[in-house]
């Protein structure tokens, strides 16, 4: 099978549908007030994805790309309103992340592999295998520094027929790992029980990992941080944050450093220290969220059905 750029519009330009004030928005620090406050408005900006998932901002097309999983489509949202699909159909792709070069890396959960794409040329599989065994299912992905793809590997694509294909783990862990392109080296980082989302802080010094394997039966439900060490390698794992309700499938990080994490009710807002200073209820449950846009200020967050945003003022 063939992915193809193909750009089937989904929505007709027009202004995003305003959903109010959200009630029930809790600030729990003055500097989270000078960023968002209670009349900020939540905006709807695409409904009727089946599972919507990977946000990644596109500076350099001014456009949002963000997975579709259960349909098996990758989507473009842009700032006149309009949406179109720029892959279909997709291999189950979940995260994806944009390269310097114009490129796109996309963890695919149908080949268990990381892809790359480039505009009019059929997506291939750039990752397949470690140490001889077949990836488990990638799930989100990240730029590193010194020209690294970092990327994590749980077995959420390979557990359910809706989300990929049903198949036995030929690893016997579910790792985070870091692939250098240069050298074509992939490393295994470290090992979680369901490693999901991850991000870096702004300075690059700290790693952040989401273990999610509530969502499959199991008892984690928390985000890891870990040390980067001046040779790239991770260490000092610990944890930084657990939520109550659903897990913290995929989380943002400003350039505060702040993380704006997904969970069942909603987003949860934390500084460097894990220390919560506000919570954003939604209406939908968030899937995964990024920051895009005009300098950098819109929230796009990713629900299972629809694509909503905030507007901070800084």
């Amino acid at each position: 099978m063939k992915n193809v750029l193909i750009g089937t519009f989904l929505r007709r330009a027009g202004a995003a549908e305003i959903l109010g004030p959200i009630p029930g928005l809790s600030i729990n620090d003055p500097l989270l007030a000078a960023v968002l406050d209670f009349d900020t408005p939540l905006l709807l900006l695409h409904e009727g994805t089946t599972h919507g998932e990977g946000p990644a901002w596109d500076a350099a097309g001014n456009r949002l790309i963000w997975s579709d999983v259960i349909s098996r489509r990758l989507m473009a949202w842009h700032p006149d309103g309009h949406v179109h699909t720029v892959l279909d159909p997709t291999w189950f792709i979940n995260g994806n992340a944009l390269l310097p070069d114009g490129g796109m890396v996309h963890c695919e959960h149908g080949r268990r592999c990381v892809s790359l794409s480039r505009p009019g040329k059929e997506t291939l599989p750039l990752i397949t295998h470690y140490q001889g065994g077949r990836l488990n299912a990638p799930n989100d992905i990240v730029l590193g520094p010194d020209d690294t793809i970092w990327f994590t590997d749980p077995v959420f694509g390979i557990s359910s027929p809706r989300e990929g294909y049903i198949a036995d783990p030929e690893l016997p862990h579910r790792s985070v790992y870091r692939y250098h392109r240069a050298s074509a080296t992939l490393t295994r980082m470290a090992d979680l029980d369901q490693p999901n989302g991850l991000a870096f802080s702004p300075d690059g010094q700290t790693l952040y990992v989401s273990d999610t394997s509530r969502a499959i039966g199991g008892g984690t439900h928390s985000i890891q941080a870990f040390t980067v060490t001046r040779h790239g390698s991770l260490s000092e794992e610990r944890p930084f944050y657990s939520v109550e309700h659903g897990v913290p499938d995929g989380f943002a990080i400003d350039h505060r450093g702040w993380v704006w994490t997904t969970a069942g009710d909603g987003i949860h807002i934390l500084d460097s220290a894990g220390c919560l200073l506000g919570f954003v209820p939604l209406p939908y449950t968030p899937t995964n969220c990024t920051f895009g846009g005009q300098d950098n200020r819109r929230l796009f967050i990713t629900c299972n059905q629809h694509l909503l945003a905030l507007d901070l003022r800084d």
